[in-house]
């Protein structure tokens, strides 16, 4: 996968794509993450990439003409298949559209800041708007990094254990059940004696039922939507 980031502050990426999963992704040369500085597309003799609004208003826009230019290089070079928008009125990032999107080759993603982007870019150049919560951050270099982790990590051969994704939570409509490790107890709280049995059929009935409980207490919205397409009574 290539996953291109287009953002006037390249380096709030350091951090996230340096280390861990993503780090070793990269070396693996599972993925490929180039990031691109808007104002290197700005025709500005100032590297202006913002302007104010037409109208009132506060706030600055990010222009159109900078993003065209960038968008319109990456796509003379190669297929792709979304051009994303980090929005917070965008589709709301999920583990289906997580799974989904991890099956892609090339994706563009672009950081809005400011008061946001010229309408015009949404309208004519996006093909997919992804929000990650219904809340306004300072800029989507944060939202874009969340949305690059979430797709890496699906990638096969990114994790050292390639089913350990497969029961995250989310992954099944169920949030996962309490996990342990060593020491067995600690000022004395125990770790559950089924999980100690040895009997894996137990153990995981055991997990089943946690996961659905802890689903139905923190999660009430995806144990009814679960319950309704599952044939199962939970």
């Amino acid at each position: 996968m290539r996953i291109d980031i287009i953002t006037i502050f390249p380096e709030m990426f350091e951090g996230p794509f340096t280390e861990s999963i993503i780090k070793r992704a990269i070396q693996k040369g599972l993925v490929e993450i180039h990031l691109h500085n808007l104002r290197d597309y700005s025709t500005d003799k100032h590297k202006r990439v913002d302007d104010y609004a037409f109208s009132s208003g506060a706030g600055m826009v990010m222009m159109i003409e900078p993003v065209d230019n960038c968008i319109s290089k990456l796509k003379s070079e190669r297929e792709y298949d979304e051009v994303i928008y980090m929005s917070p009125d965008g589709e709301l990032l999920t583990q289906p559209l997580a799974n989904q999107m991890s099956l892609y080759n090339n994706i563009i993603i672009l950081c809005g800041h400011y008061k946001g982007i010229d309408e015009r870019i949404r309208e004519h150049l996006i093909t997919k708007e992804i929000s990650i919560g219904n809340y306004v951050l300072s800029g989507g270099e944060l939202g874009a990094a969340v949305l690059t982790d979430s797709l890496v990590r699906l990638i096969p051969g990114v994790l050292s254990d390639e089913t350990s994704a497969l029961s995250d939570s989310f992954q099944s409509g169920l949030v996962s059940p309490p996990v342990y490790t060593r020491p067995r107890e600690y000022k004395g709280w125990s770790v559950p004696e089924v999980l100690l049995s040895g009997n894996d059929m137990i153990i995981n009935e055991w997990k089943l039922s946690q996961a659905i409980e802890r689903t139905k207490e923190r999660r009430p919205e995806m144990y009814e939507l679960l319950k309704k397409n599952n044939s199962n009574n939970l």
